[in-house]
């Protein structure tokens, strides 16, 4: 019988890691008393989500911070063969898992700071790598129309391993009318879930595809049976929803919550805090990466959609009046959604009818 391998035998178990974020918060929760000094006032409701608020005046700020996780180990396992450094990719990645944080909350971008963590300076002197990191980074900035306004590079030899970096950064940004001040106390029964396809694995669940890599004889050479290579498909760049975002506000589309699916996998779609089952009617068909991680990790769906986005990686919540206009807006932008499902009221869950899973509430308690 072939080997399972799971998220968390190849180092990530959120099982643990949740509580601790939550025993945080609470200490964090203390601290919004700090803002009062300066005559300004914290959004209680978004602590814990993707992206925190605050009330300045008629105004509101968000701000963000975010990582990439291992996915440049597997542009430097990739280059090996390719030729190409794929750093455009990690930048644009590094970008794309800030900026769709900070707009979940329904902030437009600012500014938005690097943090790149390198073992020593040896790592810089690839020319050809820094170009394509720079340039990538440079291009999802603009992508995102926010300022790229500096960032950190430290050198931490002993804690970043020789040859490697570590990503990440933070954002900031601005909400001017209330009305587009996204947080679940707008969610409803009855509320339309429209899902965006992904463009593929994105940042999440690198570890295990690449524990899978390290058991194949080719490893990211593989080839897939849509004639692409492993490591080629999972460096495939994640969706930007910055203006999309935007441009649902621009439309008068009053949205009721987001979910940025991300780390959990599906499950993140019931991430508000209030009790309402969520129906999943229809679903994107996985990319074929998704398949090939599946069957050499020999796992079961449950397992998969509690990891993977599995082909759709961003959910709006809207009333249903709003649906077509949102459906509109977003092929405008140039991505793919369906009309997945609906809110109803009920235990928190989530049910994914086409491939029959259930997730509990229990297992996405992250405040």
């Amino acid at each position: 019988m072939k080997k399972k391998i799971t998220y968390y035998q190849v180092g990530d178990n959120y099982a643990t890691k949740d509580p601790i974020k939550k025993l945080f918060q609470e200490s964090a929760r203390a601290t919004g008393k700090n803002l009062i000094v300066h005559k300004f006032k914290e959004v209680t409701d978004t602590r814990g989500e993707s992206g925190y608020v605050w009330r300045q005046g008629n105004i509101y700020m968000a701000s963000v911070i975010e990582g990439l996780g291992t996915k440049n180990l597997i542009a430097d396992g990739t280059r090996k063969f390719t030729k190409k450094t794929h750093y455009d990719v990690i930048a644009h990645d590094t970008v794309a898992t800030i900026i769709n944080d900070l707009v979940s909350v329904g902030a437009t971008p600012l500014v938005l700071h690097a943090y790149w963590a390198i073992e020593d300076n040896d790592w810089l002197y690839d020319k050809e790598r820094m170009t394509d990191l720079i340039v990538g980074w440079k291009k999802a900035c603009d992508i995102s129309g926010v300022s790229w306004g500096g960032g950190e590079t430290p050198t931490l030899k002993g804690i970043v391993e020789k040859k490697t970096a570590e990503f990440g950064g933070s954002a900031v940004g601005i909400i001017r009318l209330k009305k587009h001040l996204v947080t679940d106390k707008k969610l409803k029964e009855g509320d339309r879930i429209i899902l965006i396809k992904s463009n593929g694995v994105n940042v999440n669940g690198i570890s295990l595809a690449r524990a899978i890599a390290k058991k194949l004889p080719k490893g990211y050479a593989t080839k897939l049976t849509n004639g692409k290579l492993y490591g080629e498909s999972l460096l495939t760049k994640s969706n930007i929803y910055a203006k999309l975002i935007q441009d649902l506000q621009i439309a008068d589309i009053d949205i009721h919550y987001i979910s940025n699916i991300t780390g959990h996998g599906l499950r993140k779609i019931m991430r508000a805090r209030p009790a309402f089952t969520y129906i999943i009617e229809k679903v994107f068909e996985p990319q074929e990466v998704f398949e090939f991680i599946q069957k050499h990790a020999n796992l079961d769906d449950f397992e998969m959609y509690q990891t993977y986005n599995m082909g759709q990686d961003y959910a709006l919540f809207v009333s249903p009046r709003d649906v077509a206009k949102t459906l509109n807006v977003i092929r405008k932008n140039k991505f793919k959604a369906i009309e997945a499902g609906f809110v109803e009221k009920g235990e928190k869950q989530l049910i994914i009818k086409p491939i029959k899973l259930k997730f509990s509430g229990e297992t996405l308690d992250l405040r």
